[in-house]
């Protein structure tokens, strides 16, 4: 596939996200319209998850029809060319009108992440990135904050109910005791996406699906942080851990999770 292809996507996914971020905001406004169900504890999903992707897969099959798509609700299989989609990041702030929660559209070709969108609406901000281009929000290139020194980083840790909460627990201590400050958001895109763009210092999270991150690793590692190989082994369909931090900073973190330091990628 010719560079002028994968650019050619990520055009098409910086308006495909716009699109489908007015759908979901539709929704957002009108909470009557949400039926808020539960997949499972703490994992809710509304009638808005299921609209905006089937309006995606519609998109795809009408502009890339040879393309391949997987999505949070409805799953799909691998492809040469993948399109993977968190159709909303953040569905729980989304049920309960916090607006923290982001549409994620990433794209791969034979596996390796090339171009990446994500928009959260009401704050009407969108990172974009393709591989060798640099990482942007709202047009302006991003890049992590720098921060060297661990007793004046902010880190946030993402919370999975697929992995027990004393893991989840210690991560945050250890946190802690190194001196740090921790916080979490629950949109594991935009946490991504901040520890990008100097928001915070870093994001880790001991387990996460592809969805969440398959956009945010490449606006990471466009915008020059340090990212863990999130891709590696089957992530596709049975996810990995995820850091994305400083570069300073990686090693450390990674420690703490239990992940190699000499596995970071970076640039």
């Amino acid at each position: 596939m010719s560079d002028f292809e994968i650019t050619r996507r990520r055009y098409a996914a910086i308006g495909f996200a716009q699109e489908l971020g007015a759908l979901a905001m539709r929704y957002y406004l009108n909470r009557e319209s949400l039926a808020v169900s539960m997949k499972g504890a703490q994992d809710f999903l509304t009638v808005a998850d299921g609209a905006v992707e089937q309006r995606f897969r519609e998109m795809i099959a009408d502009a890339f029809p040879g393309d391949g798509v997987v999505g949070e609700e409805a799953g799909g299989a691998n492809a040469e060319n993948l399109w993977i989609i968190d159709p909303i990041d953040g569905t729980s702030n989304f049920a309960r009108d916090n607006p923290h929660w982001c549409v994620s559209i990433g794209f791969l070709r034979r596996g390796v992440p090339e171009a990446g969108v994500i928009f959260a609406p009401v704050m009407n901000e969108l990172y974009e990135a393709q591989r060798g281009q640099g990482a942007r929000r709202n047009g302006k290139t991003i890049h992590p904050s720098g921060e060297t020194d661990i007793g004046r980083a902010t880190i946030e840790i993402g919370w999975s109910s697929r992995r027990p909460h004393e893991d989840y627990i210690g991560l945050a201590r250890a946190t802690f005791e190194a001196g740090a400050q921790a916080k979490r958001s629950a949109s594991g895109a935009l946490g991504v996406c901040y520890a990008a763009d100097g928001r915070t210092d870093g994001y880790m999270e001991l387990h996460i699906n592809a969805w969440d991150v398959a956009a945010g690793v490449i606006i990471a590692r466009e915008a020059g942080a340090a990212v863990s190989n999130f891709f590696s082994g089957d992530a596709l369909t049975t996810g990995n851990p995820i850091l994305v931090a400083t570069p300073a900073l990686a090693p450390r973190l990674a420690a703490m999770m239990g992940l190699e330091a000499g596995e970071l990628l970076t640039g």
